[in-house]
This record gives C-alpha cells, structure tokens and sequence, in this order.
C-alpha cells in the first residue's frame, strides 16, 4: 500500500529536498508551494520519475482555508495521509528587537507557528486511531536559531522556531497513544535560497569558520534527517529535537 506525504513548502530548498527524498523512501508526495509553480512541478516530475505518484497544490501556509483546501485536496487526489513535513516558513526581515512592529512580528508567527498547529491538526484529524485513522508520523523543521537566539537580526524567527519545538515536545505527548509520532529536524546553516529572499547574501566565507565542522549543510542533509524520523527505523523516537548542524 502507498504512503502518502504532504511537504509543505516544497518547491525548492529543504521542502524541495524532502519531497525528492520521500519518493526514493516510498512515499507518494503532495507537493505543495505558494508561488512557484514551474519549481514545484520540477519537484513533482522528478518524484515521478522514482515511479511514485504526485501532486502539487497552491496554497498559502498563512490561511486556514487554504490549509484545509490542501489537506481535502490530498484526501481526493491520493488519498489518506500518512506523514506530514511542516516545512513552509519565513525569515522575516533581519531586525533588532527595539526596530520590531507588532505587525512584523504577527506576520512571522502567522507563517512559522499557526501554519505549524493548523496543519499538524488537519494531519491529526486524519491519522488518529481515535478518530479511525490507522496512525502516522509529523517532522516539523525547526531551526538551532531557537537556542542560539538569533540577536541582533532574527530574535523574532528563532522565538518562532522556540514555539515550534514546543509545539513538538507537546503534540508528540499529547498523541502518542494514537498512533502519530511527532518529532523535529533542527537544521544549522543549511545552502539555501531563503537567506537571499530575506535579503541577506549566503555570507558563507564570514560564517562556515564558526561552525565546528567549517561548512554549510545542504538540504539533503536535513532531508536524511526528516525521512528518517517518518521511518519505521523510527518507530520508538518521538518528542524528540534533532540538530543538523554541524555541532554549531
């Protein structure tokens, strides 16, 4: 029988990344992006080219209805999901806390911890052996910045990415005895184009010397990490933060 994933945030980066990876792993993959179309319809070729099925669908991570739309989308086209990636988030805009607008900061946790929670209960409502589903997994990419702190530019999204391990250590408990397991990849400096978006050059020259291991990650990497967990060699871990991040 198939498995199904939804990856949110999938049409480049690490979502991108994760949806390649859970194809090879099995899966077929709900590929799932905001604005990028023509990447995400790469993404789904080449999941298709594996021989597993998959679907992209538009929808923005900061609306509920569009949320739901997504989920109701995969329940019709492939089927009951058994694993979600909570993947699509935002920089922000690089800021000191004392030049911080509530509106910038309402802005960021709508898109890096509502999304989180209204997706994670669609994916609930459907896995639950309480409400008839047959269990599953969720891995919701967090980030280090949430026990570094990110001063001085990003106090805002690493306090976002604090709320998503709680989130994690929380829902995992809470169920547990439903058959889902919940866990987080907590990627370091990882090659991607969100450092650009927000508007801050890769700075790879000024910043891979502190890191322990000297290099950047690359999204594979932090995919490994997440298939992992959504596998059966994971059957017993939940609740559970783990770093990808070069020690850093």
């Amino acid at each position: 029988m198939s498995r199904i994933v939804i990856v949110t945030g999938a049409s480049r980066g690490i979502g991108a990344a994760c949806a390649r990876s859970a194809a090879v792993q099995g899966f077929d993959v709900c590929v799932n992006y905001l604005t990028s179309h023509t990447d995400a319809e790469n993404v789904a070729a080449a999941v298709r080219d594996t021989g597993r099925r998959a679907i992209t669908v538009q929808a923005d991570m900061r609306s509920e209805e569009d949320i739901v739309r997504l989920f109701t989308t995969v329940d019709n086209e492939l089927g009951l999901v058994d694993a979600l990636i909570n993947n699509a988030g935002s920089l922000g805009h690089p800021s000191r806390v004392v030049d911080l607008a509530a509106s910038d900061i309402d802005d960021l946790f709508t898109a890096n911890v509502t999304s989180y929670f209204v997706c994670s209960r669609e994916a609930v409502l459907r896995m639950s052996t309480s409400q008839g589903g047959h269990g599953g997994a969720i891995v919701n990419i967090a980030s280090v910045a949430s026990r570094i702190g990110g001063a001085g530019l990003y106090v805002h999204y690493a306090a976002s990415k604090g709320a998503i391990d709680t989130l994690t250590i929380g829902l995992a408990r809470e169920v547990a005895s439903e058959g889902i397991r919940v866990n987080a990849v907590r990627p370091g400096m990882i090659h991607s184009e969100i450092r650009v978006r927000a508007g801050l050059p890769d700075g790879v020259d000024e910043i891979a010397p502190t890191i322990p291991m000297k290099r950047y990650g690359d999204p594979e990497e932090v995919a490994a990490a997440a298939l992992w967990l959504l596998s059966d060699s994971a059957s017993y871990v939940t609740g559970t933060l783990l770093d990808v991040s070069g020690a850093r």
